[in-house]
């Protein structure tokens, strides 16, 4: 049995599609392009590159660094796959644990037929997006988790790559957490149908394809898209910069990745005014504007806090007169 958790890791430990690449780039410049033609009388391709790459923007202290994040990143990737396991972890217990308890043997399941693999496929879709959605509602509200958030709600302009800033350990814990939910879902599927696998678009993984539809580069950008009706259903890029909002009125709404319904359904939405605009950043934006800042602060708040929480806990006399 051991040997299934092993191929299913394998297989989800490949290298990033091409032909997806290809997409998410024209995506971006489609998208530049779309907003560009709407909202100018007179154009020219100079003009357009300085609206799809606004120099201010692209020369601003937060944009410098996201780029060296963005970088710095990309060398130490390889250990976040050790967040990614757990997923696979969670799945082979969970079909490990409903076999015994049901009497099934996951070896003889049948084979995924094309209805299971797009009800395969849209499950995987909606458990990942609400583990998500969970997730970063729990970075939001509890405080030493919002230590290691805050750097991605730091930066003060959006530049595509500000998507991944992401502290190492913010992003480690939620691949961690993404075990959870998905993994259980993909764990029931394994006890029932052999070698259950998603659905392909183009020749392109469904993950991927979701990355493009949820537009995560363009969403951290300067460029307002909307979806107009699909809004409904897709978190538009336009919903979640308003997400990155200072304004209070914006605090702790649309935390969805994907899908809008789960703001909807738990009252956290927030549309955005027609031509609404929005300023960027977070209490101590301005600290973390570098790679000490990004990456070593944050686990010094994140120390302070856990201090207090301790000290409380170990004197609550002294907290309780503290507080009063």
């Amino acid at each position: 049995m051991f040997e299934w958790f092993v191929d299913r890791l394998s297989a989800k430990l490949t290298g990033e599609n091409l032909a997806g690449l290809a997409l998410l780039l024209a995506t971006a410049l489609g998208s530049a392009l779309f907003v560009y033609w709407r909202g100018r009388e007179t154009k020219s391709a100079r003009d357009f590159i300085s609206f799809a790459a606004p120099v201010e923007i692209l020369t601003h202290p937060s944009a410098r660094a996201d780029f060296a994040f963005w970088l710095v990143r990309r060398a130490i990737m390889p250990l976040m796959i050790a967040g990614s396991t757990f997923v696979f972890g969670m799945a082979y217990a969970t079909r490990e644990v409903v076999g015994r308890i049901f009497h099934v043997d996951p070896s003889a399941s049948g084979a995924a037929g094309p209805f299971v693999m797009i009800l395969f496929t849209a499950s995987m879709l909606i458990a990942y997006d609400f583990s998500y959605y969970l997730y970063h509602r729990a970075q939001h509200r509890i405080p030493i988790l919002w230590e290691l958030h805050k750097v991605h709600h730091s930066a003060e302009v959006m530049v595509g790559v500000t998507k991944d800033r992401v502290h190492p350990l913010d992003e480690l814990m939620n691949r961690v957490w993404d075990g959870v939910i998905p993994g259980v879902c993909y764990g029931l599927w394994s006890v029932f149908v052999l070698d259950p696998v998603e659905v392909m678009v183009l020749g392109i993984n469904v993950y991927l394809m979701r990355d493009i539809l949820m537009m995560d580069f363009v969403r951290h950008t300067h460029l307002p898209i909307s979806f107009g009706p699909l809004n409904a259903l897709l978190l538009c890029p336009h919903w979640h910069q308003l997400h990155h909002s200072v304004a209070e009125k914006h605090a702790d709404k649309n935390f969805g990745l994907m899908f809008s319904f789960w703001d909807r359904l738990f009252g956290t939405q927030c549309i955005p005014e027609p031509g609404e605009t929005f300023m960027f950043g977070c209490d101590g934006a301005r600290e973390n504007q570098s790679l000490w800042g990004l990456y070593v602060m944050p686990l010094e708040r994140m120390w302070a806090v856990a201090k207090r929480r301790l000290d409380r806990w170990a004197n609550p006399i002294l907290s309780d007169g503290a507080d009063q």
